[in-house]
């Protein structure tokens, strides 16, 4: 008797946008996330976007042609996005080597970058000084949680539109629109209005986001950035709430298929496939 062991891989899926009620939900917490922390930073911070780098770019390019010193945070805030970036990409990669799912891992990273950036623009005091070392430091936080979550979102949350990006949102939106107005499809309409229905929802949320954060900021200052880190900290709970079993691990565990041989009865093959033989199930 010869006993052959497969193992096979375990497959590491993003969880689909829509295979609960949590996933559904996710993306437009997310927009109202990057929605808030976008308008806090840009008012508190000397208009620094903490989620929209083209933003950063433009303005800094505009100092540049004027002749004016660009603030440090607008020159460093497009480097800090692009390496939180391709750090958050590893991270990815490493828990998959691991067979852990990404997204609360990462959700949860952005929750404590998005706490650290509210602890130090609120420490700085209510005259915090926008060219200090620590509001320098608070804005690069900001930075980061956002471009964490624009990474989280297209590795680990499958079919989810863009959280912080609006301009390829509303495109994506007029075109998907488009396309169930002119019908030439009945699938293709079906698919174009189930994004529609999506994208919609993460617009809606970044609109709302950065409506009540801009009242927050007005109201109580820096402060407001407790309404991005209490939603990080919501959509944490609700990832860890959802049904994402397809994005689980699962532990190996070897299984012996018996097989009986038409030549010889005692003769036995042990698989990891998962099917009894013949003999077994008589």
């Amino acid at each position: 008797m010869a006993n052959d062991f497969e193992i096979k891989p375990t497959n590491i899926r993003p969880p689909l946008v829509d295979e609960s009620l949590g996933t559904k939900l996710l993306p437009s917490v997310l927009s109202v996330i990057a929605g808030s922390t976008d308008v806090i930073s840009f008012l508190g911070l000397s208009g620094l976007f903490a989620a929209h780098i083209t933003g950063n770019l433009v303005i800094l390019a505009a100092h540049i042609v004027a002749g004016d010193e660009a603030p440090l945070a607008l020159v460093l805030s497009v480097p800090v996005f692009i390496v939180v970036l391709a750090v958050t990409r590893l991270l990815a990669a490493g828990l998959e080597r691991m067979h852990v799912a990404s997204l609360r891992p990462l959700l949860l990273l952005q929750f404590l970058l998005l706490a650290g950036f509210l602890a130090l623009c609120v420490g700085g005091g209510p005259l915090l000084n926008v060219n200090a070392a620590k509001a320098i430091v608070a804005g690069m936080l900001g930075v980061s949680a956002m471009a964490m979550q624009n990474a989280l979102v297209q590795i680990s949350l499958k079919g989810s539109p863009s959280t912080a990006v609006m301009t390829t949102n509303i495109t994506r939106f007029v075109m998907d629109l488009g396309e169930v107005l002119l019908g030439r499809s009945r699938n293709d309409a079906v698919k174009a209005g189930e994004r529609a229905r999506r994208t919609g929802l993460a617009i809606a949320g970044f609109i709302v986001g950065c409506g009540i954060g801009a009242g927050c900021q007005a109201v109580v200052g820096l402060w407001a950035l407790a309404l991005p880190a209490g939603l990080a900290l919501v959509a944490l709970a609700m990832a860890v709430a959802a049904k994402l079993d397809g994005a689980q691990a699962h532990p190996f565990s070897p299984r012996l298929i018996v097989e009986t041989s038409p030549q010889r009865a005692d003769s036995y093959r042990a698989t990891g496939s998962g099917t009894t033989s013949n003999a077994e199930r008589g």
